[in-house]
């Protein structure tokens, strides 16, 4: 009886319903036909997968594995004498992004020229850095205390650079294995450039401030780049205030690269021949000029957003971000809120990995072939790291950076499973190391990191 109502007033609704569509009456948006289409938007894989660059795709998997390399190391670098019970390197697991029942003990025993695991006498396994990793240690802190003028300058051109010349600490340090800067520069780096910088203390956290203005540095590492190809060196030298700027941005493509593609029939092109030239023409302002009054979406912010971006990565080692470092800085430096758009349309100046859990942009005019074109000395000691490593993630082809290596084993390889000691080749997995047991609590911050670079390129120019 209940069943047979309810089969009644739903009828009485659909009726009810079909004379309201007769009538031309307005329908619901549940009411709509299905069959009407609807928009799709497309991620960043589905779009840049027809315009992927190999090289530098392999540039990714090396960065993904120094990365964990380092993540360890830094994590012994806090430890007394360099050593900690294995066990305690497990909270390693997510930033190694190993998922059970695979263990750190088996990363570490897959690198035995960087790691040493020795048995105490109780039979606790402890993990320590070989010499070869200790003296990698020494030669990085040497580095990066030669680097530290250019890291200095670099940091107090991001404040010209800023709005109100002044950036916050934790941001900055989103920058800091990028830019060579030391791994507790918080505490006593930022004092040590007192004419330039000076940390000062504000309601929503601790701030870098502008102490002097630069003129030398208010140009752009790309108007240095144009002066030098045309051979005036003069107009560096010859620094005034930061203005208009009339500048095309070299592109660089790989040799397989084609402008379009297909779908549904209908040719697209990633690159228009007739938006490019337009935009290599458009007059825009200096990153170090004052950027209020901008329209948001105009020629001239667009380019000058690019400008911005490009300035940026030329202040990294590698030339390459995480994306998510970037936008985080849109209010400061003057950005469009749609940031990853415009790195996407400007393919063949920049180009977005999408590999890896946070996306990747790279500056494409800073790579040759499968190296960075200009190599700083801590760019060398990570590939002297990258050699080292018996790692190779996922993927072994991770170029020939580590032909020298003399272990190639697979992070999970079953000749991996079992410890051994990394001190030599012949000693014993049992061999004793008199420590005493300690249970510290220090651990390490998140350490993201950057490996080499590298691009193929077929068609480099000025559009």
């Amino acid at each position: 009886m209940r069943a047979a109502c309810s089969r009644k007033c739903l009828a009485e609704l659909l009726g009810r319903l079909g004379q309201v569509q007769a009538q031309g009456q307005p329908r619901c948006p549940s009411q709509l036909s299905p069959a009407r289409s609807m928009t799709r938007g497309r991620s960043v894989n589905e779009r840049s997968k027809k315009k992927r660059v190999n090289d530098l795709e392999v540039v990714i998997e090396r960065c993904k594995v120094v990365s964990k390399v380092l993540a360890v190391v830094d994590a012994l670098k806090m430890e007394e004498e360099h050593v900690t019970p294995l066990k305690r390197l497990e909270i390693l697991r997510p930033q190694l992004g190993l998922a059970k029942p695979h263990k750190v003990a088996h990363f570490v025993h897959s690198s035995p020229q960087l790691f040493e695991v020795c048995r105490d006498s109780r039979g606790v396994m402890w993990a320590g850095l070989s010499p070869q990793a200790e003296a990698l240690v020494e030669e990085e802190a040497r580095l990066l205390e030669e680097h530290s003028p250019t890291a200095a300058e670099y940091v107090t051109r991001l404040l010209m650079m800023s709005v109100q010349r002044r950036l916050p600490v934790d941001k900055i340090a989103h920058f800091r294995r990028d830019m060579g800067l030391p791994h507790d520069f918080r505490a006593w780096w930022v004092h040590l450039f007192p004419e330039l910088f000076r940390l000062v203390t504000l309601e929503d956290g601790d701030y870098l401030e502008l102490v002097s203005w630069n003129p030398n540095w208010a140009v752009t590492e790309h108007e240095k780049n144009m002066a030098a190809l045309a051979g005036n060196t003069n107009a560096i030298s010859n620094a005034s205030t930061p203005g208009e700027l009339s500048l095309p941005f070299q592109m660089k493509f790989p040799p397989d690269f084609k402008s379009y593609y297909k779908f549904r029939g209908k040719a697209h092109h990633y690159v228009k021949t007739g938006n490019t030239e337009q935009f290599q023409k458009t007059t825009y302002l200096s990153p170090y000029a004052e950027a209020k009054g901008l329209t948001p979406g105009s020629h001239e912010f667009d380019k000058r957003a690019v400008a911005v971006m490009h300035e940026i990565l030329s202040f990294m080692l590698e030339k390459r971000l995480v994306t998510d470092h970037l936008t985080h800085f849109r209010r400061e430096f003057v950005m469009p809120q749609k940031l990853m758009r415009l790195l996407l349309k400007h393919y063949g100046i920049f180009y977005v990995s999408e590999r890896g859990k946070r996306l990747s942009v790279f500056l494409t005019e800073a790579y040759d072939g499968t190296e960075l074109i200009k190599k700083a000395p801590l760019v060398r000691w990570r590939e002297k790291v990258l050699r080292l490593t018996g790692y190779r993630g996922k993927n072994k082809n991770i170029g020939k950076v580590h032909e020298s290596s003399d272990s190639e084993h697979i992070l999970f390889d079953a000749s991996s499973s079992t410890c051994d000691s990394g001190s030599s080749d012949d000693d014993d997995a049992d061999t004793i190391l008199h420590v005493e047991s300690e249970d510290s609590d220090d651990f390490l911050d998140d350490g993201t990191l950057t490996d080499d670079g590298e691009m193929d390129d077929a068609g480099v120019g000025f559009f």
